[in-house]
Parts: C-alpha cells; structure tokens; sequence
C-alpha cells in the first residue's frame, strides 16, 4: 500500500509559478550528458513545469507530471512538454521508454519504494534518474539571518517530516540506483523585494502555520526584511546552492 499524497502547493500553486526559482541551465547539460539517449525525458513532481521546459532544450519530448491537478493548471507550456496528472508511482508511461528522470525538490515527498519501482519500470536500460533540491537562499548576512531563523525557529513545529531529507541535503535518502558522481551546481539570479517575500510564502510550513494558527509569519518578519533589504526599488542577487543525487539504472 502507497503512503497518501499530502497536498501541500495546490492551495498556492499561482504563487509558486510565480515566485519559485528556476534552475541552473548547465544542469541540464550535465544531466543531458550522462543519459543513453535524448529520445524522452519524465519530469516527476514537475509543480509549474520549470524544469520540464529546460529539459525539453536537451530531449525530444518531455513528459511531466505533478499529483496536484492546481499545479498542472498552472503550468508553462511548451510544444515538446506532454503534462499530465498522476501519482509519482503511476506515470502512465510505457517500461523501458524514458532515457532520464528528474524530481526537483519534490523527492522527499514521495513513497520513494513504489516510485522506485516506477522509475526502474520505465527507465530504459543505461537510463539515469536525478532528483534535487536547494538550500536557503543567500543574498546578505542580514536578510539571510532572519530567513533562517524562521525556517528553523519560528516554523520549527509546522513543518512536515519529510523535510528532514531535504534539510540533511538528501544524503540519507534511500537511493537504489548506481550512483553517480556530479559536480557541484549554483545558480545566481535578481530578486526584487515582493519576489522574496511572495517566494517565502510558497512555502509549506508557512501554509501548514496560517491555517493553523490564524497568523501570517511571514507578515510578521516584513519590516525586519525590509529594514536589512532597504530601497526597495533596488533588486538583489539571490545565489542558490544545489544539491544533487544522481544515479543510472543498475537493472539491463
């Protein structure tokens, strides 16, 4: 028996196609690469598409799919990305037709036993499977403080379990596949104010804490971040590490 989908994005999923970063282009190329082929790739979790339309510069057709029907809604189009709703355990998608599959920061959701089971099904052989996330944004001393303080203090009880693999960087996660070693990837982009502010509101336990409690936790460290940030007419680099699990079929 599957482990029941937790619906945690639908409720904002507008907010996170506007407000969630994107990713580097160079892991693409990188993932690209490593795969036997460049016939079809399988977005799992795919949220707004970000990474399906990336994929789609290195792979012929790009299947994504996300279990949130809102998200999909949502979704960017693109004439070689074929979205769909389902489970990450029931793609839909033929055995042995996938050359790479990817999950961006969505893997610490899953029933990872019966997605495995799904991705060995479809993977062909040689195929790889990369899933990652990335760590809290870094844009000054100041600003990074509270941003953490609230990750880690103020939303310490209203976070759900699973986001104890992404904070240990996926390194315990179960990962039955021939793992291989990657580089390490780092993005740099410019944010203004409202961006970070509607990016911090995307996330799970600041919805999990405004239903719970009645309170915005994010209104309440505004001024704070708008004293560090200042003008606010001014935009700031916003630098994200990423991190990286990446391994190749190990089943012929």
């Amino acid at each position: 028996m599957t482990m029941p989908y937790k619906d945690l994005f639908s409720n904002q999923a507008e907010e996170y196609r506007l407000h969630r970063p994107s990713y580097p282009e160079a892991l693409f190329s990188h993932l690209s690469l490593l795969a036997p082929g460049h016939e079809a790739a399988w977005d799992c979790a795919t949220g707004n598409g970000q990474s399906a339309v990336l994929l789609s510069h290195h792979f012929n057709h790009v299947f994504a799919s996300d279990a949130s029907a809102d998200q999909i809604a949502h979704a960017m189009l693109h004439p070689d990305v074929s979205y769909r709703v389902s489970p990450a355990h029931k793609s839909g998608l033929k055995e042995c037709s996938i050359d790479l599959v990817t999950v961006a920061q969505a893997i610490h959701w899953f029933d990872n036993e019966a997605f495995y089971d799904e991705v060995t099904r479809v993977l062909k052989p040689g195929g790889v499977i990369a899933a990652w996330s990335y760590r809290l944004p870094e844009i000054s001393p100041e600003i990074d403080k509270i941003i953490c303080t609230l990750f880690d203090e103020t939303l310490a009880g209203f976070w759900e379990k699973e986001i104890q693999l992404a904070q240990e960087e996926y390194r315990t996660l179960i990962f039955p596949f021939e793992e291989l070693p990657s580089p390490d990837f780092s993005f740099t982009t410019e944010w203004s104010f409202a961006r970070l502010i509607g990016y911090l509101l995307t996330w799970s336990g600041v919805e999990t804490c405004r239903k719970k409690t009645g309170n915005d936790p994010v209104e309440q460290i505004k001024q704070n971040l708008l004293d560090a940030w200042g003008d606010t007419s001014v935009g700031k680099k916003v630098k994200w590490q990423v991190f990286l699990r990446c391994g190749r079929n190990p089943f012929e």
